[in-house]
C-alpha cells in the first residue's frame, strides 16, 4: 500500500504543494461563485472529530465535502466510543476504513499524530494546542489575493505564541517571508521549537513588530483550554492590543488578519477589525475553499 499523505503541520508540504494548493483553491472558489460544478470527491466521506469546539472548522470542512460532491459524518467525543476511553489507535483503525478523510480538531497534537500512523486514509489536523494549518492557508490564500506573492513581506504577530503563531513560522520558513513577533515577559516562541530562524525577528515592543508590516495579525489573548488563565492574561496582555496606532505605523496599505472569534476591545478595537483594512470576513470563508483543494489534493493528487 502507498504511504498516505497527512496534513497535521504546515510544513508535511513543501512549497510546490502548497502553491498548487493556493492555485487550485483559486479555481475552486471562482467554479463555485460562477455555479459550476466540482464534484471530484463524489462518492467519498469525510469523518470530522471534534473533542473542541467549533464554528468555521466543521461548517467550512462540512460545507466543503458537500459541494465537491462528497459527504460528511461529525463525530464528537462526548458521542463517540473515544470518550469512553477508546485508544486512538483503535479507533483510527476502525474509522479510517469506513471513511476516505479524516478531519481531527482536539488539544493535544500527540493525539493527532498516533491516529495518522494508524490510519489508512489521510488525515487533517483542524486544530491541536500545538498548530493551526488550516487557518494559515487560508490567511496566506487571502493575501495573496489581495495584494500577490507574500513572498519577503513582512509579518506581523502581536500576542499569544500559540498554535496560530507557530504556523505562521513555519509558513515563514516555508514561503521565504519575515515573521515578527511581539508577545509579552512569559509569552515568549520558545527558540528550541524553531526549525531555522532565518525568517524570525521577536521584539519586546509590539509597535516595532508592527513598524512597516505588510500584514498585522493576532489572536484571542486567552486560547481554549487556558479559560483558568483569563484574568491574569487580560492584565499580561494589555499593551497588546492592535489599535488604529499600531496600523498607523505599519506599511499604509497594511491589512489586518484575525483568525476569529474576536474579542473586541481586547486583542483587536472595533475601529481596526470593523475597519478598512480588516480582512477577517474573506479570511473566514476562505478556509471553505483552501479545505476544499486540501481534500481533493490529498484523496486524488494534483487536478
Amino acid at each position: 500500500m502507498a504511504k498516505v499523505k497527512h496534513f497535521l503541520k504546515l510544513n508535511d508540504f513543501n512549497i510546490d504543494e502548497l502553491s498548487y494548493l493556493f492555485e487550485r483553491a483559486a479555481v475552486i472558489k471562482e467554479n463555485y461563485k460562477s455555479y459550476k460544478k466540482t464534484w471530484t470527491l463524489e462518492d467519498r466521506t469525510l469523518v470530522m472529530i471534534f473533542e473542541k469546539a467549533s464554528t468555521r472548522t466543521r461548517l467550512s470542512f462540512e460545507a466543503g465535502m458537500n459541494q465537491m460532491g462528497g459527504s460528511s459524518v461529525y463525530l464528537n467525543t462526548r458521542d463517540s466510543q473515544l470518550g469512553r476511553g477508546e485508544p486512538v489507535e483503535d479507533a483510527a483503525q476502525v474509522i479510517s476504513r469506513m471513511s476516505d478523510v479524516v478531519m481531527i480538531r482536539t488539544y493535544e497534537q500527540d493525539i493527532i499524530e498516533r491516529f495518522a500512523k494508524n490510519s489508512r486514509v489521510p488525515v487533517i489536523n483542524g486544530l491541536t494546542n500545538e498548530f493551526h494549518p488550516c487557518q494559515i492557508l487560508a490567511d496566506i490564500f487571502t493575501y495573496i489575493e489581495k495584494r500577490g506573492t507574500i513572498k519577503s513581506k513582512k509579518v506581523a504577530w502581536i500576542g499569544d505564541s500559540n498554535n496560530v503563531c507557530m504556523t505562521w513560522l513555519q509558513a515563514a520558513e516555508l514561503l521565504d517571508f519575515e515573521l515578527h513577533v511581539s508577545t509579552p515577559k512569559g509569552y515568549e516562541v520558545q527558540l528550541k521549537d524553531i526549525d531555522s530562524k532565518n525568517n524570525f525577528f521577536q521584539h519586546e515592543d509590539p509597535m516595532d513588530a508592527a513598524k512597516n508590516a505588510d500584514i498585522v495579525t493576532t489572536d484571542v489573548w486567552t486560547s481554549m483550554g487556558f479559560e483558568s488563565e483569563n484574568n491574569e492574561r487580560l492584565k499580561d496582555f494589555a499593551n497588546w492590543q492592535v489599535d488604529k496606532k499600531m496600523m498607523d505605523i505599519a506599511k499604509k496599505d497594511a491589512l489586518f488578519m484575525h483568525c476569529l472569534p474576536a474579542h473586541r476591545g481586547e486583542e483587536v478595537t472595533g475601529e481596526v477589525i470593523d475597519g478598512p483594512q480588516s480582512i477577517v470576513w474573506e479570511e473566514a470563508e476562505n478556509r471553505l475553499h483552501v479545505q476544499k483543494a486540501l481534500l481533493e489534493y490529498l484523496l486524488l493528487g494534483k487536478q
